[in-house]
């Protein structure tokens, strides 16, 4: 008699939700989705001032990265691809609807692989809007997050995203440095897939005194698409200009020039103010 062995089935770990909502969903059946991708150890939260001050029947959702907040105890997730892959699995049932994506930073790099993953899959998003960003084929790589803590912490007050208040107590230090160590080596380790350009119209916004992105890495966006291309300086503004511009953003989102840049092409165009 052949002896049957059972293998104990061990229940896989619970993760939490990709998405956190930041504004109700519409009423109306088919309304935009503006899902928003935080920078290096940044949260869902980021993007709260946005989920306020956009009206109209929009519903705004911001990516949840692991290892953070609410999602403290599970494990982060450090290479840049399979990050937006986990992404555009949460996403993919989500494209029923038009889909505009806006990234900050690093998130503007995941924002960009999950626009190419929906497009593999015939679901092409609306708009990608693309914040404070070198454009994936400028990525330079990088060895911050081979640095000890203390020149993790020189880099963090460099770009200007933290409150400084926050530096100093140990507590919020010890529960921020490991995740925005694992951020920086994702974006520091990820490297540019050779393929077609995008058919989703971009929109590149930047400050014009960022420390981190020349204007000419975040207009080479233009090479990364053929559905249309527009570019939005900010005189006078850092890494982290949109903090000050939240109103003008969430009027481009309404208003955005998706339909003018399909008609359009390649427009490369500079202004003040979105």
């Amino acid at each position: 008699m052949a002896c049957e062995t059972r293998t104990a089935t061990v229940p896989r770990p619970r993760r939490g939700p990709w998405l956190r909502r930041l504004r109700p969903a519409p009423a109306r059946p088919g309304a935009a989705h503006v899902v928003c991708f935080p920078h290096a150890g940044g949260s869902a939260a980021a993007f709260r001032p946005l989920g306020r001050e956009l009206t109209g029947p929009y519903q705004v959702s911001a990516v949840q990265y692991p290892g953070r907040q609410d999602r403290i105890r599970e494990e982060r997730v450090e290479d840049l691809e399979e990050l937006a892959a986990r992404v555009h699995e949460e996403l993919a049932p989500l494209t029923g609807r038009p889909l505009t994506l806006l990234g900050h930073s690093m998130g503007a790099l995941v924002a960009y692989e999950v626009a190419r993953l929906l497009e593999q899959a015939g679901t092409a998003p609306a708009h990608l809007l693309v914040s404070g960003a070198w454009a994936p084929s400028r990525v330079r790589g990088g060895t911050v997050h081979l640095r000890d803590d203390a020149g993790l912490l020189e880099e963090i007050r460099r770009t200007g995203g933290t409150d400084p208040r926050l530096l100093d107590h140990p507590d919020v230090l010890a529960m921020a440095l490991p995740v925005l160590r694992g951020d920086y080596r994702a974006v520091e380790t990820y490297h540019h897939r050779p393929g077609p350009p995008l058919s989703t119209p971009v929109t590149a916004l930047i400050g014009d005194s960022d420390p981190l992105v020349t204007v000419d890495e975040a207009a080479a966006w233009k090479e990364h698409t053929t559905g249309g291309f527009h570019l939005r300086l900010f005189p006078g503004g850092d890494h982290f200009y949109l903090t000050a511009h939240w109103p003008d953003l969430a009027r481009h989102i309404t208003g955005g020039p998706v339909g003018q840049a399909r008609r359009g092409g390649h427009r490369l165009r500079y202004s003040g103010q979105l």
